[in-house]
């Protein structure tokens, strides 16, 4: 049975089943009528940037939602990736159920609005698609949770929080490479070394999630390297490193593009001495 066909399966009745005979006088399942509206029918879409990200709290957040695992499609791909096999193919699946079940509602799911695209063009690109197909984009967090309205209010707060992400992303982008830049003219090419580590951000995180305090935590952290070594970071210092670690876990194509960036600019620089102002003007 294809996977089309075991979305669309019909109920079997509770007095048949395998091995269970026909018998007269069963009334059969009544005809759909086609204008009258039916059940909603759910496509499941979750996606992470990098292999060492995990997809487990999105598919367990769809699951929660109802949708079962076989109709949820999940992929590791960046968003800078523009063909994502399994995004393309829940697009096809959800246009080949309404095509069939034009009396359903056909949902597409996704955890947050980021998980679709990169930036507010594609993504708006992506709900006027939806729109025209008759399908129905649904986001379970972030700033827009519930059913996409593609009228009125709906599509102007769509665009503005699409727009807000794609501001978000390009501000990582830059001040990353800002600090990539200035660290390595410094002579530190792997960037500033970080007061509060990756072991001890792995340790506020796994004590937070216990329910302590940064300020239960703090006094427990040791720098290990550097002038403040064998001190503990500060309180503010933590907060830091948390915001950075979410935005991170938010928009990790941000940081790869300015890891690449930087990478170009590098191996773009010619040794010698620069050219004036009125050379490259001449240029």
């Amino acid at each position: 049975m294809s996977r089309l066909a075991k979305l669309l399966r019909v109920p079997t009745p509770a007095d048949r089943g395998p091995g269970r005979p026909w018998r007269p006088g069963t009334p059969p399942p009544a005809p759909v009528v086609e204008d009258t509206p039916g059940a909603d029918i759910r496509i499941g879409y979750a996606r992470c940037s990098t292999l060492g990200q995990e997809l487990d709290s999105q598919l367990d957040a769809l699951t929660a939602h109802g949708i079962p695992r076989d109709k949820i499609f999940s992929e590791k791909i960046s968003t800078r990736v523009r063909v994502r096999p399994q995004f393309e193919e829940a697009l096809k699946t959800a246009r080949e159920i309404k095509a069939h079940a034009p009396h359903c509602r056909v949902i597409l799911t996704v955890h947050e609005l980021k998980r679709l695209g990169r930036d507010a063009a594609e993504l708006t690109a992506l709900a006027d698609h939806l729109t025209a197909h008759g399908l129905i984009l649904e986001m379970l967090a972030g700033p827009l949770p519930g059913i996409y309205d593609p009228t009125g209010p709906g599509k102007l707060l769509f665009a503005f929080f699409a727009a807000m992400a794609e501001t978000e992303r390009e501000s990582i982008r830059e001040s990353t490479l800002e600090g990539l830049d200035t660290a390595s003219r410094k002579g530190k090419h792997g960037g500033w070394p970080p007061v509060v580590t990756d072991d001890m951000l792995h340790t506020v995180l796994r004590r937070r999630a216990n329910g302590e305090s940064v300020e239960q935590i703090q006094p427990d952290l040791i720098i290990p390297t550097g002038k403040r070594k064998g001190q503990s970071p500060s309180v503010a210092s933590v907060y830091r490193a948390l915001a950075e670690n979410a935005k991170r876990e938010a928009y990790p194509e941000a940081l790869e593009q300015a890891h690449d960036d930087f990478a170009v600019l590098q191996a773009s620089e010619v040794p010698g001495p620069r050219p004036s102002h009125r050379d490259q003007v001449s240029l």
